[in-house]
């Protein structure tokens, strides 16, 4: 009887071993070198890669949070190195300084990706890059404006993203490019708002007093630094939007960003869109089989108005485009 129950017991062990999930030595490890927090935009990104680099799928994900410390980032690619994962990912806080990194992650034979922002770098250092082209986002924006306005004057007020960021870069200069065209346009003035509500409300607020009653045109290069804009014109009874005196243009298309275009309050959105893991998980896929990838893979987005505008350019915002947004 004792024999009888023994062999039921591990019979039933073994069922349960059979049941359980995948043992983490086979998974496949990747290293994620986020950012930071900083805005809408990244927490969508951040819970992209959660969700679709789960055990379930058959990854163990390292996601570092670096909380935009350039410094700390380069120390979380190190550590993912030492740790001998399988991939690494980057999106990268600065454009610049990633050789000697990237030459040790090349050394250790582990594949990087860079995601979100570009590198300047060589393309040999790294395996494979996945994002959105932010300069096209800062000439969708230009060309936007510049149907919007027709031959009407343009004094505009930037607020720029990080400094170094190339999503900042990307879109300076991309917007720059149109406004180059366009010989009554004036820039005003340009900072950085580091993709903060914070920060974009301290530049809006120093813009006000530098340039009270001599603007039309505010371009926030996030959502986040636009509702901060938004609540510095707020505190200085300055309209904006739809009907207001100032024409308001932001980028990312995040949900709440996209609330404010579809309330009139933000003119024009430009999507820099944030579901990219699934991208960059196909692109691991095929290294994984041994597959030839794409070295380059850009991420579609699109832009948005306000409703009441028609637009070559941009979709115009409706209750049910909102619905069925992803993030």
């Amino acid at each position: 009887m004792k024999k009888k129950l023994a062999v039921m017991a591990l019979a039933a062990a073994t069922l349960s071993m059979m049941a359980m999930p995948v043992y983490a030595d086979d998974l496949v490890t990747v290293g994620y070198a986020q950012v930071g927090h900083e805005s809408d935009w990244r927490t969508a990104n951040t819970q992209n890669y959660q969700d679709v680099f789960s055990e379930d799928a058959g990854y163990s994900l390292d996601l570092v949070d670096c909380d935009n410390d350039n410094a700390a980032q380069l120390e979380a690619v190190r550590t993912f190195i030492s740790k001998d994962m399988d991939y690494i990912v980057i999106a990268p806080i600065q454009s610049a300084g990633w050789d000697t990194v990237l030459q040790e992650a090349q050394d250790a034979g582990i594949p990087v990706i860079i995601a979100d922002r570009e590198i300047e770098a060589s393309d040999d250092l790294y395996d494979a890059w996945v994002g959105t082209n932010t300069t096209n986002e800062g000439i969708t924006a230009g060309n936007w404006l510049a149907e919007y306005l027709g031959d009407a004057d343009a004094n505009i007020l930037v607020i720029e993203g990080s400094v170094g960021a190339s999503a900042t870069l990307g879109r300076t200069d991309g917007f720059n490019q149109v406004a180059g065209e366009h010989d009554n346009w004036t820039i005003l003035d340009s900072q950085s708002g580091d993709f903060t509500q914070a920060g974009g409300q301290e530049v809006m607020e120093s813009f006000i007093k530098s340039y009270e009653g001599q603007f039309n045109v505010v371009i926030c290069q996030n959502d986040n630094e636009a509702y901060g804009a938004m609540d510095a014109m707020d505190a200085a009874g300055i309209t904006y939007g739809v009907d207001g005196d100032v024409t308001l243009i932001s980028f990312d298309a995040t949900h709440d960003g996209l609330q404010y275009t579809l309330d009139g309050k933000i003119n024009c959105d430009v999507e820099c869109n944030p579901i990219q893991a699934e991208t960059v998980k196909g692109v691991i896929e095929k290294m994984q089989a041994g597959e030839d990838y794409e070295k380059t893979t850009l991420v579609e987005d699109q832009a948005f108005v306000a409703p009441g505008i028609e637009s070559e350019y941009a979709t115009t915002m409706t209750q049910e485009v909102l619905d069925g947004r992803a993030y």
